[in-house]
């Protein structure tokens, strides 16, 4: 998922979506161990969406990020 999407995501379709690849993540780890997977870079590229959307939830914790209730978009707050 593109970055720009994350950031129109809500902190609890964050949460839910960082869980899944999360599981998604052992998942392809245990296929890699039995030596079932069949593309590699699919580890580097789940493990990279998590670290953005951790970041990005880390963003709304600090209050760079909030949310625009009107629209339901995001907004970076620049300082």
């Amino acid at each position: 998922m593109k970055k720009n999407k994350l950031s129109e995501l809500s902190v609890a379709e964050l949460e839910t979506k960082l869980k899944d690849d999360i599981s998604a993540l052992e998942n392809l780890h245990f296929q890699k161990a039995l030596q079932q997977l069949e593309n590699p870079l699919k580890i580097k590229e789940v493990r990279k969406e998590i670290a953005q959307i951790k970041t990005v939830l880390r963003e709304f914790e600090l209050g760079k990020r909030t949310i625009d209730k009107k629209s339901k978009q995001t907004q970076e707050i620049e300082k």
